[in-house]
């Protein structure tokens, strides 16, 4: 039996009515890589202890479907890492339109051996005004810092053991601090992450688009970020619906 080349890794709570909508996006960039290059990959959805049909919906489509009981955006990437079988990992949110040439451009990034991983830019389109400068302010933090989230990122294995995965212990930014130690390996081994910038993933605007603007600053900007970051309880209107 043939070794996927590329496991792709999707965590899971509550998306039965998203999956139908994004999942295609992601299947369908694997499946034109796939017939380019003879090549195979794997996509797995991981089941963060949904109470609704996403493990069905996502067998249905396609996805091998692995169950993580311990809610946390972290074990669910973490378990999926560790049923992938790829030598390449990519880490997908499941609300997020993919780019047919997503996996084509990333296998291709890390075929070339000088990087141990790195992401793909999300473009958001918030319509709130209030929104809108809340992104705005992010962009300004990341390009000063660095750094992606985890709407997209990809590594190898090597990289993922090395760096230990992602912390379990948080409840935000998860994503933002795995790619910080990631960077530093990549400096460390003089193979730096890179940037697919020709390249955009759209993730869904469910939550800014359903929430008010001030519930939005509350939670999201740097300093609530920074404080909470441990807290299950504080996180608690993140975590406990359809979005995480």
């Amino acid at each position: 039996m043939i070794e996927p080349v590329i496991s792709v890794v999707i965590p899971a709570y509550n998306e039965e009515k998203y999956l139908p909508r994004y999942l295609p996006t992601v299947l369908a960039s694997v499946a034109r890589w796939e017939q380019v290059s003879g090549r195979t990959a794997e996509v797995l959805v991981v089941d963060n202890a949904s109470d609704d049909a996403t493990a069905a919906t996502a067998a249905q489509l396609g996805a091998k479907v692995i169950t993580e009981p311990v809610r946390g955006i972290g074990h669910a990437r973490n378990s999926g890492a560790a049923q992938a079988k790829g030598k390449y990992l990519i880490f997908i949110d499941a609300d997020v339109d993919f780019p047919a040439d997503g996996i084509t451009a990333v296998v291709s990034a890390m075929d070339a051996g000088d990087t141990v991983g790195g992401a793909i830019p999300a473009l958001y389109e918030p319509t709130k005004p209030a929104t809108r400068m809340l992104f705005g302010l992010w962009r300004g933090i990341r390009a000063i810092r660095g750094g992606a989230q985890g709407v997209t990122q990809f590594c190898t294995r090597a990289a993922f053991d090395t760096v230990g995965g992602y912390r379990s212990d948080r409840y935000m930014s998860e994503d933002v601090e795995f790619f910080a130690r990631l960077t530093r390996l990549g400096r460390r081994l003089r193979a730096p992450v890179v940037s697919l910038d020709h390249l955009r993933v759209r993730p869904s605007p469910r939550r800014f688009e359903t929430w008010s603007s001030w519930r939005m600053i509350w939670y999201t900007n740097p300093v609530t970020a920074q404080l909470f970051l441990r807290s299950r309880r504080f996180w608690r209107g993140w975590y406990d619906n359809t979005v995480r």
